[in-house]
Parts: C-alpha cells; sequence; structure tokens
C-alpha cells in the first residue's frame, strides 16, 4: 500500500507505550493497531485529530505516500 503509517516512529521519539495512546485516544489497543501496521482502510478525521494531539504532531507527522510497483525504482 503506497500509504505508510509511521505512528511507530513518534511513538519513539515521544517515548510512549502503545496501550497508553490508545487509552488516551480512546480506541481499542487492538483497532490501533490495526492502523499502525497499515491494514487499516480508512481513519476518522477526529481519530487523527486525537492522536495527533497526544503526540503532539501533525498528520503528515504520522502518514506519508510512498509510490509503488516498478515504476517507484
Amino acid at each position: 500500500m503506497p500509504i505508510v503509517v509511521d505512528i511507530d516512529v513518534m511513538l519513539a521519539r515521544r517515548k510512549m507505550p502503545v496501550g497508553v495512546l490508545a487509552e488516551r485516544v480512546g480506541i481499542t489497543p487492538a483497532n490501533l493497531a490495526v492502523l499502525k501496521n497499515g491494514r487499516a482502510k480508512a481513519v476518522r478525521f477526529t481519530t487523527l485529530e486525537a492522536i495527533c494531539e497526544v503526540l503532539e504532531c501533525q498528520p503528515g507527522d504520522l502518514l506519508r505516500w510512498e509510490p509503488e510497483g516498478p515504476a517507484a525504482t
């Protein structure tokens, strides 16, 4: 998938466990894991906003686009 989720990077920078982020955002650790591992098909803006607020970052710090396929090399 060309959209890469960098929640792990921000968690490491903030020295925050996944469970703490999930609790502060108000989602289950399982749902956060789905998003964090790039398996989510969608994310609500309210959830993205809450994650950004807790991690004190911008959406672009969490999500990035990478081309895929042969043209990407």
